[in-house]
């Protein structure tokens, strides 16, 4: 039995399809076509049993046949023109062949089986589809622009461009990845990020095209192109899934066509040599027919595709986009994972960490509401981190004025008849011995320090780092419980920042100060001692190790293009914890595999032995492979449910 893949799919429609939509039952025609064959076998057979005339029951399962048998009759007919021996085409035979010798309603029951084994599998893959697009379908396909005289006009998302001002009113999706410039509102943003609850966005704050507003109006920038939002790098990721086969899959389909010939061969002697031995055509026949269909390699088949495509599935529901069935299968085999620090176990955006008071005169949140006020007029980061400080902690900034910006040392400003300056520690410690212990000090833990000064008199000192991820801890003890190996961090940070950082999550093991070749011959000499490397990362410098680790994953929020396209993986939602989840959901995968190849084997060494060997009626026969082909089937598709997720999450916790 062919196994469906997920093929590519055009651009969606034009209706915006409600997240998380499921394929009805009878949407699909195999579903439709199985149904018809089966109500006309019962229809067949409840006529046979009530002594109806012979041409009734017979034309109902002649029907049937032609219901259920049409459409891979084709495509093993069409596979036979390009000289492939397809096995739907050998049930169809073996059907055709029953009627032949009297046993329609075997073969009818044969074609119902069939039928309804691949209705199965096109629902499972329709709905392994439908819950990796979820995400896809979310983006409004109109926003409302702001042109440059301040009137609003309605345009397609896909005419935004860069910088464009985009109105977003209460209630309506975000059209855009983009940056808020005006307004204020919640934002539910759980389909792209995963945090339960809605943020509250304003003036700075980064939103998703495709996530919610709530009920404030917002005023933002586009920053991507719709082809460039992480919505659209999904769309992209998904069709690479859907188009690429597993290792263990090549090598199956590999053997099927030599597997089929010499099946077809065994089938040709099951029939000859009984009869030359005096054994009647019909008996001969029968047994002949019954070994073709005990003998196909429906379930064999069957058993590798779908367990990878649903873990691919509930993945990626869950913000992990695994490209293919290859990267799926060989995340499972990661036995060490190494982290990249700034963008991946941090947030890449500084936050204030101390504040240091070098004169009584000013308390610490003096210091810092001086340092917020003079920072608010500046674009630098750490400005940003400063004022965001001084919010966080219900700071009021006093207006400021004279500002002044000094490429290289800091800004300045008149704030309440002082002059106040940030800035430049090279500049501001000199012949302050006590000054210059403090800044050095907070530099050897690894902190960035940065000079309060008030009428060049310097006032304090504070100590700002790059913001660690909240589930930074969590993830790398789940990804060590999960690999069995201590995980890794690079960084080409100092060996200070790097120390603190990973003691902060416990990573025995940390190299630093590395160039982007560096981290490639650090993943390298791992691999040279047997190890099989899960590299995580996000910037460009990230993108040569992506490359040469057994599995390379991206922090897909805020990763590079570049990387994004390296990456055999993308953290869509940019949380930690789905890189171990999706490793042990892996894993899961490839056990099922192999629990399935172990299941198919079996059903059809003990049915094969049963016909050579003693006689397999028929309809027993149709039922035992038909019934592995649907338990394989179904022993895949378990791992699209949520709660496989769940488990694959718990496999990393204590």
């Amino acid at each position: 039995m062919a196994v469906p893949i997920l093929a590519p799919h055009p651009a969606a429609p034009a209706a915006v399809r409600v997240p998380g939509h499921r394929t009805r039952l009878f949407a699909l025609p195999e579903m439709r076509w199985a149904a018809a064959a089966l109500v006309l076998f019962l229809l067949g057979l409840a006529a046979q049993l009530a002594g109806a005339p012979s041409w009734s029951w017979w034309g109902l399962y002649l029907i049937c046949y032609v219901a259920g048998g049409w459409e891979p009759g084709l495509a093993g007919l069409q596979a036979l023109r390009e000289k492939t021996l397809d096995v739907d085409l050998l049930m169809v035979v073996a059907a055709i062949g029953a009627a032949g010798i009297g046993q329609i309603a075997d073969g009818a029951l044969l074609i119902v089986i069939f039928a309804t084994s691949g209705a199965l599998e096109a629902l499972a893959t329709a709905r392994t589809e439908d819950s990796v697009r979820g995400l896809l379908d979310l983006a409004p396909e109109t926003a409302t622009r702001v042109g440059a005289d301040g009137a609003d006009e309605t345009v397609a998302v896909a005419d935004l461009e860069v910088s464009d001002v985009v109105l977003v009113r209460p209630g309506e999706r975000i059209a855009a990845d983009a940056t808020v410039i005006g307004g204020g509102s919640e934002v539910d943003q759980a389909t792209i990020t995963g945090e339960p609850l809605p943020v509250d966005k304003t003036t700075g704050d980064e939103v998703f095209a495709g996530t919610l507003n709530g009920t404030g109006t917002l005023r933002i920038r586009v920053d991507r192109r719709a082809q460039d939002s992480v919505v659209a790098r999904i769309a992209t990721l998904v069709e690479q899934a859907a188009a690429t086969k597993a290792h263990t899959q090549l090598f199956i389909e590999k053997v099927e066509q030599r597997y089929s010939l010499g099946m077809v061969a065994v089938t040709i002697a099951v029939f000859v040599i009984p009869l030359l031995a005096g054994d009647s055509v019909q008996r001969a026949l029968l047994r002949a027919m019954t070994f073709m269909i005990v003998a196909s390699p429906c379930a064999v088949v069957l058993a590798t595709m779908p367990p990878l495509l649903a873990a691919i599935a509930n993945a990626g529901r869950h913000g992990v986009l695994a490209k293919s069935a290859v990267v799926m299968e060989q995340l499972g085999s990661v036995d060490r994972v190494v982290f990249d620090k700034t963008g991946t176990l941090t947030r890449g955006t500084p936050e204030l960490a101390e504040i240091h008071s070098v004169d009584t005169a000013f308390t610490d949140d003096e210091i810092l509401r001086l340092a917020a006020a003079v920072e608010h007029p500046s674009e630098h980061p750490l400005a940003a981190a400063v004022v965001r400080a001084a919010r966080t902690r219900g700071l009021d900034l006093p207006v400021v004025d004279e500002f002044t910006a000094h490429p290289g040392k800091g800004v300045s400003a008149g704030v309440s008849g002082q002059r106040v300056g940030v800035g430049s520690i090279a500049a501001l410690t000199h012949g302050r011995d006590d000054l210059a212990t403090t800044v050095s000090d907070i530099q050897a833990r690894g902190y960035t320090a940065v000079v309060v000064t008030s009428d060049t008199r310097p006032i304090g000192v504070l100590a700002l780092s790059d913001r660690l991820r909240a589930e930074a801890e969590i993830a790398v003890d789940a990804a060590a419980r999960v690999t069995g190996g201590a995980p890794v961090l690079l960084t080409g940070d100092n060996a200070a920042t790097a120390a603190r950082l990973a003691e902060q999550v416990g990573i025995p093991d940390v190299r630093a100060d590395l160039l982007p070749e560096g981290k490639v011959e650090a993943i390298r000499a791992l691999q040279a001692d047997g190890a099989k490397v899960a590299m995580v990362g996000d910037g460009i410098n990230d993108a040569p190790a992506l490359a040469a680790a057994h599995s390379g994953i991206a922090m897909g929020g805020a990763g590079s293009d570049l990387t994004l396209q390296t990456a055999d993986a993308v953290v869509v939602r940019d949380d930690l914890t789905t890189v171990p989840a999706v490793i042990a959901l892996s894993r899961r995968a490839r056990r099922v595999v192999v629990a399935n190849l172990i299941i198919a084997a079996t059903f059809i060494s003990i049915l094969v032995l049963w016909d050579l060997l003693g006689t397999l009626p028929l309809p027993l026969g149709v039922a035992g492979h038909e019934g592995s082909t649907v338990i394989v089937g179904l022993n895949g598709l378990r791992l699209l449910r949520d709660a496989a997720w769940r488990r694959a999450v718990r496999t990393g916790r204590p």
